[in-house]
């Protein structure tokens, strides 16, 4: 039976998940190598203790060895763990999280996210992901893989992905709290999907990632790279549309909800 994640019960927190670690959110399609080698240097180089979880995909597509080496070649690193299971107790047994007790780097694959709410929401397995994010860690995903790692889940139903939001499956892993990310957004025409998601949910930030388009975020900030655009959602209106862009190598500040003009900004 499919877990399901209690309706809006949501924590609007502060962004310790990723004050220490990074994320690196893919709006999904191919991944370029300004993506692949970032997200390979923040986990500190090809020979860094890398899972993959590919929970998103249908059963059918699940190949763990394929996985695996698909995996290892597209990054370029030496090695890599698969994890992957349905079962929610397996999921939160200590013997199944073992590998990201040690591990500098989590690769979501894209799919559907609802499989991977329902499989690891409120596990040992999504506690030790957030355990690898205090310590300084790296959680990287395109497509599904992006969208899990917001607070609330859109596009979550079962019965398909154009539906925003669906009843039971609201709720992403928070790893950037307060926050609605989409993706796919202009190869498949998602500019207008965030807005009323957003308009329903003011506390939440909407963030629309392109394909091949990725956000890195660390301590309360996040720089564009690769080759799109970033659509942000506020609330407010940007010259008749709900959201406005940010491009390959511009910054924004998710404590004040504002691009970072001019420069790049210093650590905290």
């Amino acid at each position: 039976m499919r877990f399901r994640a209690v309706a809006l019960g949501l924590a609007f927190t502060s962004f310790a998940c990723a004050q220490q670690g990074y994320l690196v959110i893919v709006g999904g399609g191919k991944l370029p190598p300004s993506i692949t080698s970032k997200f390979v240097e923040l986990a500190g180089g090809p020979d860094a203790k890398y899972i993959v979880i590919p929970t998103a995909g249908e059963d059918k597509d699940i190949d763990l060895a394929k996985t695996k080496q698909t995996f290892m070649n597209q990054f370029g690193v030496h090695d890599a763990t698969v994890l992957h299971t349905r079962n929610r107790k397996k999921a939160d047994s200590i013997g199944f999280v073992e590998p990201l007790k040690y591990a500098n780097a989590v690769w979501f694959v894209g799919g559907r996210q609802w499989r991977l709410a329902d499989a690891y929401l409120n596990t040992r397995t999504e506690r030790e992901i957030k355990a690898l994010l205090k310590r300084g860690g790296v959680v990287g995903g395109s497509s599904a893989g992006a969208t899990i790692q917001g607070s609330f889940l859109v596009r979550g139903a079962p019965e398909g992905n154009t539906i925003m939001v669906a009843k039971g499956h609201e709720r992403g892993f928070g790893l950037l709290p307060d926050s609605a990310i989409d993706q796919h957004l202009l190869t498949r025409h998602r500019e207008k999907d965030l807005a009323p998601v957003i308009a329903s949910h003011p506390k939440l930030l909407g963030i629309g990632i392109d394909e091949s388009t990725a956000i890195v975020v660390h301590q309360g900030r996040f720089q564009v790279i690769g080759n799109s655009k970033v659509a942000i959602y506020d609330n407010r209106d940007h010259d008749g549309k709900p959201y406005y862009f940010l491009a390959p190598g511009e910054w924004f500040d998710l404590k004040a909800r504002r691009a970072i003009a001019g420069q790049q900004p210093t650590s905290n």
